[in-house]
């Protein structure tokens, strides 16, 4: 045999495959854990935890504000009990488990930890400890700038993050206490360089603070850095994306270098997860969404200097609404078939020596850099976060490419270009094309709870909760009173509530004054501009009458990027918009419209909680003597969804299909003039 034939006939050596995760969580903690339990027998080697909003807010299923989000977006989690049953029959020592979770996540750490030692009596705590591996999310700097579920203020929530990081350097060596998150921020608009730029901010922040916090030694201080980690979004690009990783690589080296002193290259890796891009999947032609899942792995793992160290794909039919098991084993195969199938993992990094990625990565790095120097003037990243600054650049950046793609410069294909389409068998009965969620899943949740309460030491409970206040204004790291809380047997709800009563909460800022809209307008915006003008002329009797929108989010779905560029392109259309933010109550959005004397009500919801929380705004309207003001919904609605909403009296829905915003500004138009006897 020839040395050629010889070479070609021994396999090549291969890189370890990445963790392979699905972001999953409904309805309870028994039917979550059997996904989990599913999908790992399928080939996941790694767990990633969605929790439901009232968990990742601070709030038990019994109160007012968790009505109609128990279970809608990921798995309640309101105690130890629950938690246990999560992870039961998954040996949680030899698993690797990211939680997305932030305001709340020492909470859920601590859990997550008693579970363990539970699990493994035979151990000390310490030891039980020493051996968790996996990810708390716990960036709150992106919850205030992009996706909703922060609960205090940033100087309380800084220090709830570094008390953590003290924690696991000490005692959980092997787990990431955040995952600084950029991944949101594109989903809120950011470009490549703002992505760049906020996230390594916030990382600043954070590795600012706990320097400051005095809770870490000198020497020690290479260990924080080393389990940092990174979530990041990576769009349909896949060229850019790439060129975007590598600068993310080379923007950390630098800081951990010269910032920090951290002198162990091992210790400036950039590590991070990714979840692709779901902003970017369309409920028209859905089945589209598999190649650009694909285009936006490739993006995260073909070159080898900068692979993810974790993937997790969303589903194809996520923007239609939940995804069920088939969808997600779907994404799965995905990462296999290029992980194991092809030969990607043979090779060392196909880009090196590239003119044209040096060149991209180059620009990237210099306005990452120059971003990055104007936010740390400002005072980093919290002031940031305060002025308003990083959140007003995002949604003037999101409405920039709203503008775009509505103008067909950015081509989406199946939305603004090739719209023509064959009927497709994936979406031909679309109420079985999701997973419905549970209907009893907010039942079993308050039952739960319940009796969870009348098996508890009341008074041991009620000393730990003291305990964990007292340590909350003294400064004491909070770790400790927590996981005592935990063992006790308090409730999320009792933990975030005993914390609110120290620290106190926080509204962010919307973004939505200060952003930049539409530059010029064009034929069709100035069309509805006129036709806002002349109907409200008409309703005030008199010249210069202008048209009230008001544009609420109810309930806890903190993912306001639809709400503020509907606020935005309702301004440029001459619309008074009253906008307040995030998790309203149905009845302070009542409140909003009376007082404002509006015309009409817009409601965002994605968290699927639209059938318990439009009905109570439309009963608030009617009983306040404003039933003749029309309501309009728009979020990831199921067809039969929205007839239903009809039937109630809502004038119009709108789902992610309708992305063009003038249309929807001249829509509201129309439901205004028909609404008062105009048409």
């Amino acid at each position: 045999m020839s040395e050629s034939q010889s070479t070609r006939d021994t396999p090549p050596q291969k890189d370890r495959p990445w963790v392979m995760r699905t972001y999953a969580g409904h309805s309870t903690a028994e039917a979550s854990n059997a996904l989990y339990r599913t999908n790992l027998a399928k080939g996941q080697t790694g767990l990633s935890v969605a929790f439901d909003l009232p968990t990742q807010t601070g709030y038990d299923p019994d109160s007012p504000l968790a009505r109609g989000e128990v279970g809608k977006v990921g798995v309640p989690v309101p105690h130890l009990g629950e938690m246990r049953k999560l992870f039961k029959d998954i040996p949680l020592v030899e698993m690797n488990t990211s939680m997305t979770i932030n305001a709340t996540a020492m909470w859920l750490l601590a859990m997550y930890q008693v579970v363990a030692e539970e699990q493994n009596s035979d151990l000390a705590p310490d030891e039980v400890a020493a051996q968790l591996a996996g990810t708390t999310q716990n960036d709150i700097i992106k919850e205030y700038l992009s996706r909703g579920t922060y609960v205090f203020p940033p100087e309380h929530s800084l220090r709830l993050i570094a008390d953590m990081i003290a924690y696991t350097v000490h005692q959980i060596p092997k787990w990431n206490p955040i995952n600084i998150c950029s991944y949101h921020l594109q989903e809120a608009g950011a470009t490549p360089t703002q992505e760049l730029a906020y996230a390594l901010c916030t990382a600043i922040a954070v590795l600012d603070q706990v320097k400051s916090s005095g809770q870490v030694d000198e020497e020690d201080f290479e260990k924080v850095v080393g389990r940092i980690s990174f979530f990041v979004n990576a769009g349909v690009r896949f060229v850019e994306e790439t060129c975007k990783m590598r600068a993310f690589n080379q923007l950390w080296d630098e800081i951990t270098r010269e910032r920090y002193g951290v002198e162990d290259p091992k210790m400036r890796r950039f590590r991070y997860g990714v979840q692709v891009n779901s902003l970017g999947l369309t409920e028209a032609q859905p089945e589209n969404n598999v190649q650009r899942i694909v285009l936006e792995m490739l993006g995260v793992t073909l070159s080898k200097n900068a692979r993810a160290r974790a993937v997790q794909l969303p589903a194809w039919n996520e923007a239609l609404g939940l995804p069920r098991p088939w969808d997600q084993q779907w994404s799965l195969r995905l990462q296999q078939v290029l992980a194991f199938e092809s030969d990607l993992l043979e090779y060392d990094d196909i880009f090196d020596g590239s003119h044209v990625i040096e060149a991209k990565v180059s620009e990237l790095v210099e306005g990452a850099r120059a971003e990055i120097d104007r936010v740390q003037a400002m005072g980093g990243a919290i002031a940031a976060v305060d002025s308003g600054y990083m959140k007003q650049e995002l949604v003037s950046a999101h409405a920039a490419r709203r503008g775009r793609i509505e103008a067909g410069d950015e081509i989406i294909v199946g939305v603004n270009r090739f719209e023509t389409t064959e009927p497709s068998p994936l979406t031909a009965d679309l109420d079985a094309a999701i997973m419905a969620a549970d209907p009893e899943a907010e039942k079993s949740a308050l039952a739960s709870v319940e009796a969870w309460k009348e098996q508890r030491d009341e008074a041991e409970v009620a000393d730990a909760l003291a305990k964990l206040a007292e340590d909350a204004k003294s400064g004491v790291n909070l770790m400790t009173a927590t996981l005592a809380a935990a063992r006790a047997g308090a409730t999320t709800g009792e933990w975030a509530g005993t914390l609110r009563e120290v620290f106190g909460e926080f509204r962010a800022p919307t973004g939505v004054s200060g952003a930049v809209g539409v530059a010029e307008a064009g034929a069709e915006l100035t069309t509805v501009r006129e036709a806002v003008k002349r109907t409200g002329e008409e309703l005030a009797g008199r010249e210069g009458g202008r048209l009230r929108l008001l544009v609420g989010k109810p309930g806890l779905d903190g993912h306001s990027n639809g709400a503020e560029q509907v606020a935005v392109r309702a301004r440029d259309a001459g619309f008074e918009v009253i906008y307040q933010g995030i998790r309203l109550t149905p009845e302070q959005i009542v409140a909003a419209a009376v007082a404002e004397d509006v015309h009409c009500v817009g409601l965002s919801i994605l968290s699927g909680s639209h059938m318990e929380l439009v009905p109570s705004v439309l009963e608030g309207l009617e009983d306040a003597g404003m039933g003749d003001v029309p309501v309009i919904v728009g979020g990831i609605i199921p067809e039969s969804d929205g007839r239903r909403l009809v039937e109630l009296g809502v004038a119009a829905v709108y789902t992610p299909k309708d992305y063009g915003l003038t249309e929807i500004m001249g829509g509201i138009v129309q439901v205004i003039r028909k609404a008062n006897g105009l048409d």
